[in-house]
């Protein structure tokens, strides 16, 4: 398989990748940071609210609950149940935009997905959202359940938030998510979840609008006079719709779209629908159905059509152009988008993404199931997957250009890509709105009969694991991506997902793991015969073995690499091994040959037009000769790899030069520069999230040693 060769700032044997990223491996062994920045932040995570009608006694109970809880100083925890369509995500998301002025530590949000089609969220991923958005980096979020909810719960200890866990399944997935204390949890379900007492959860369970109430919410939906002159009209048509919020909101849709028909028209034609549907009934939603159903036939061909093939949509949410996708070019799917807007078919979820209520999307799928050929379902599902694909490689080529992808293999077409920006930042952020449905469309492609869609979107999504650190995502995509390769007998493929995901373990801790991949991409490179990928190997394989504490072999696998990767046409590799060399002998002792390494290394990532990996030789050059009390060689080397770092934004390097300038002028009795430059040693290695790092700690111990200490001389 053809490794990855990247960008001057993205090579894998232990550089860093991107100007927030670096390996602390920076020369030995992969130290993955946070972009910068990532200092704690206030999330505000609550979608909007919308209008309501006759809750107030719900919202007063709600009320009560949380000012009971403040008094008595324990967090405030309730339970909304009821029937899908009920009303339960409003009634919460009313009293909680309620709560902003009392609890100005933020907004948690997250769809526990009791009714996704890909079964619920799991605790450990839900609480790696939450710590990411509450600003832990990445490379700090734990990997065990228990540990992340113990972060979690002390970082929220003193925030004051409030937190929405919508759609859960059952009070253990719950559990692991609610917060620390002086904090309100509010915890939506079809199920009353009654295991949550133990945790002094206060139920509330929502029954149907009563009529009143319901011809109200009619009212609000037509925003005209008909319910005014047909009053009991709508009385009959919101009892036939049991006064579920969600059904009331769809009839009258239907009945906004028609100004000059009557209530009464309505009020037959779901009559005769509610009569069809009464023995298709789940969990009591036979009532929304029938709306459903009536709206649906309502539809024009193309929308109907637009519909039923967004149910196949293997996520929650979906941007716009995953409707020109389905429709394959045949109409304008903005209109036909609008269309389905109106009919309150779909909800807006901002940013041009649209989103079917759990309801709504069952009923899509199940129309899809009815009304399309099982081949023509496969041919819908292939464009959706094609389109992530397309539009996530695209995203791979603006981010990391120089970045050898290997190729891509489309369905019939036609494929429509995504507008994911012009620059790297867009991209990324393009990939990171985009996570949850493009780890659908990978969990799936196997079940759906195209598996290299599964390695190759896990291919394509690089740029997000390496930058921005999804490190759960990161592992099931590879995982899945390596078994779709091993599924095909595609041993390049398996290659690539074992050096792609071994990089992800080794950044998330797992040594061990990483090495087992290493070597087992070295195995399937040597029986291919490919000589460069094996080589490539060595370096990763290096980097793993220093970072489990053996820098005697990871030296060895080095100098392999240094002098196998130039005979195999990879001179900048080789250069990056002849880097790690570097690093590894100066760390057990060896400054002498550190030097030479280092000083190689520099004029070959030079030669290679590499200015930042050569910065960093520099950097490890100057800290050699600081090692040999050669300041003035020392000071020079430093400050020429900060003068060139600096354009780059390259906070973790820039911190470890400037934290080797601090110790030069130390040395040399100067306390106000050495202070001024651990200070701001500091701060950098804060905005990559290496604040708690060894070497944060060491220049903080040298910067308290300072403190107070005699003026610079």
């Amino acid at each position: 398989m053809r490794g990855h060769e990247l960008s001057a700032r993205n090579e894998l044997s232990g550089t860093v990748h991107g100007a927030a990223v670096q390996a602390g491996a920076v020369y030995g062994g992969i130290h993955i940071a946070a972009e910068p920045g990532a200092a704690r932040r206030t999330p505000w995570q609550l979608p909007p609210s919308a209008h309501m009608v006759d809750r107030s006694g719900e919202l007063a109970a709600l009320e009560r609950l949380r000012v009971r809880a403040a008094r008595e100083e324990r967090p405030a925890l309730t339970a909304v149940s009821g029937l899908g369509g009920v009303g339960k995500t409003a009634l919460a998301l009313r009293w909680l935009h309620t709560l902003r002025p009392h609890f100005p530590g933020g907004q948690l949000h997250a769809d526990l997905g009791a009714q996704s089609p890909g079964g619920p969220a799991l605790p450990e991923e839900v609480l790696g959202r939450f710590l990411r958005a509450l600003g832990v980096p990445a490379q700090q979020v734990p990997s065990a359940l228990a540990e992340r909810t113990a972060l979690y719960r002390s970082l929220t200890a003193d925030l004051r938030l409030v937190v929405l866990l919508d759609d859960a399944a059952t009070a253990a997935q719950v559990r692991p998510l609610l917060p620390g204390n002086g904090n309100v949890t509010a915890v939506t379900s079809r199920h009353r979840l009654p295991g949550l007492t133990v945790d002094g959860c206060f139920p509330v369970h929502l029954e149907s609008l009563a009529p009143e109430a319901a011809v109200e919410l009619l009212a609000d939906t037509l925003a005209d006079g008909r319910v005014a002159e047909q009053p009991d009209d709508a009385r009959t048509l919101v009892e036939l719709c049991a006064g579920l919020p969600l059904a009331v909101r769809v009839a009258g849709a239907r009945l906004a779209a028609r100004p000059g028909r009557r209530i009464t028209t309505m009020v037959s034609a779901l009559t005769e629908e509610h009569d069809r549907l009464e023995a298709l009934a789940i969990d009591g939603d036979h009532d929304v159905r029938a709306a459903l159903d009536l709206s649906y036939r309502a539809l024009s061909r193309p929308a109907a059509r637009l519909y039923r093939r967004l149910g196949l949509h293997p996520a929650a949410e979906f941007g716009s152009p995953v409707a020109k996708a389905v429709l394959a070019g045949e109409w304008d799917a903005a209109e036909l988008l609008e269309t389905l807007h109106d009919a309150s078919l779909l909800f807006d979820a901002g940013e041009g993404r649209h989103r079917f209520h759990d309801l709504v999307r069952l009923h899509a799928t199940a129309k899809a199931r009815e009304e399309e050929t099982l081949q023509e379902r496969a041919r819908i599902l292939r464009r959706i997957a094609d389109h992530y694909l397309a539009s996530a490689t695209r995203a791979e080529e603006i981010i990391d250009p120089q970045h050898r992808t290997m190729a891509r293999d489309y369905g019939p077409g036609p494929v429509v890509t995504a507008d994911v920006g012009d620059h790297a930042e867009a991209a990324l952020d393009w990939l990171e709105r985009e996570l949850p449905s493009l780890m659908a469309v990978i969990r799936r492609s196997r079940s759906a009969g195209f598996p290299t869609v599964g390695w190759q979107l896990a291919d394509a999504m690089w740029p997000l694991f390496l930058r921005r650190k999804f490190y759960d995502d990161w592992h099931a995509a590879h995982d899945e991506g390596l078994a779709a390769a091993a599924e095909l007998g595609d041993t390049a493929a398996e290659c690539r997902m074992l050096t792609s995901g071994g990089i992800g373990q080794l950044g998330s801790g797992n040594h061990g793991r990483a090495l087992e991949m290493f070597e087992r991409a070295a195995r399937l490179f040597l029986r291919r015969g490919d000589r460069l990928g094996q080589a490539r190997t060595l370096n990763y394989r290096g980097l793993a073995l220093q970072r489990l504490g053996r820098p005697a072999e990871a030296a060895d696998l080095f100098r392999r690499a240094a002098a196998e990767l130039p005979a195999c046409g990879d001179r900048r590799a080789g250069a990056l091994a002849r880097l790690n060399l570097a690093d590894v002998t100066l760390s057990t002792g060896q400054p002498e040959a550190a030097v030479q390494h280092a000083r190689a290394a520099h004029t070959a990532l030079r030669d290679a037009g590499d200015p930042y990996n050569a910065a960093r030789a520099t950097t490890l050059l100057g800290r050699a000769h600081l090692r040999l009390d050669r300041l003035d060689q020392a000071d020079e080397e430093l400050a020429a790899a900060l003068a060139t770092l600096r354009g780059m934004a390259a906070h973790y390097e820039m911190a470890r030069a400037v934290a080797g300038l601090a110790e030069v002028a130390e040395r040399r009795g100067q306390t106000r520069a050495a202070r001024d430059r651990y200070r701001e040693a500091l701060d950098l290695y804060s905005s990559v999230g290496r604040a708690q790092s060894e070497e944060a700690e060491s220049a903080r111990r040298r910067l308290r040693r300072l403190a107070g200490g005699a003026s610079e001389t």
